[in-house]
């Protein structure tokens, strides 16, 4: 009995040592990590190319719609007369056939400013006019380049007060359009416009007797985004 006894233990003992042997190269998981480390690897570039793909993206558009800007905030202020924009109009019949409104007088100012990195002398011929709601009326502002360079501007308008613009329509003017001016020339641009005969039959236009009209002049870049008014933001 006992020597069954020990020839278990040895066979015992004989199957432990084996598996002591054996179990490093079966136990430890060293081929796997490895693997592991690949997989998380392999992962983690994707992430990066999709996150540079993104930004790439998003560049493109960025870059996309600071060219679409001015066309797309001219076509929107023009069709809602938007923070003191005025309205765009053509000479057609119904200019013609428009009644003075006589007994309404206006006293139109003219105003020009130029952003701070233009180098234009910009300023109107005439510091007001007065006309009445129903009448066409026409005003020029000089533009004078008095660098060695040629320099390309644009301009935005509007008019103070805000609510008028709905009423104020250009026929012919300047704005939004690109002007180059070679070296020391200047040039005289015009505004032809008239106020809506409507201006008289609005309540809230009751006290206005005074509008200005108001052009600013940047110098045209890549990437140019025309300002809009602070209580539009």
């Amino acid at each position: 009995m006992n020597m069954l006894i020990s020839i278990n233990k040895c066979y015992i003992n004989t199957i432990r040592n084996n598996i002591t042997r054996i179990s490093p190269f079966i136990l430890v998981s060293k081929n796997v990590q490895p693997n592991i480390c690949i997989f998380r690897g392999t992962h983690e570039q994707k992430k990066i190319r999709s996150t540079l793909n993104y930004m790439v993206a998003l560049g493109v558009m960025t870059v996309g719609l600071s060219y679409a800007a001015v066309p797309l905030y001219r076509i929107f202020c023009q069709a809602y007369s938007y923070g003191g924009t005025t309205g765009q109009t053509e000479a057609d019949e119904s200019v013609s056939k428009m009644k003075a409104v006589k007994h309404r007088p206006l006293k139109i100012r003219f105003n020009a400013d130029v952003a701070s990195s233009m180098q234009w002398n910009f300023k109107p011929q005439q510091v007001d006019i007065t006309v009445v709601p129903g009448e066409t009326a026409l005003a020029f502002y000089t533009a004078r380049n008095p660098t060695d360079k040629p320099v390309i501007g644009i301009s935005t308008y509007n008019v103070i007060p805000f609510e008028a613009g709905q009423y104020f329509n250009k026929i012919q003017c300047f704005c939004f359009e690109e002007q180059m001016l070679n070296p020391h020339e200047q040039v005289d641009m015009p505004v032809f416009f008239y106020i809506d005969p409507e201006f008289s039959d609005d309540p809230k236009m009751e006290y206005v007797d005074e509008i200005v009209l108001s052009y600013t002049f940047f110098e045209a870049k890549e990437g140019l985004k025309l300002p809009v008014p602070a209580y539009a933001r």
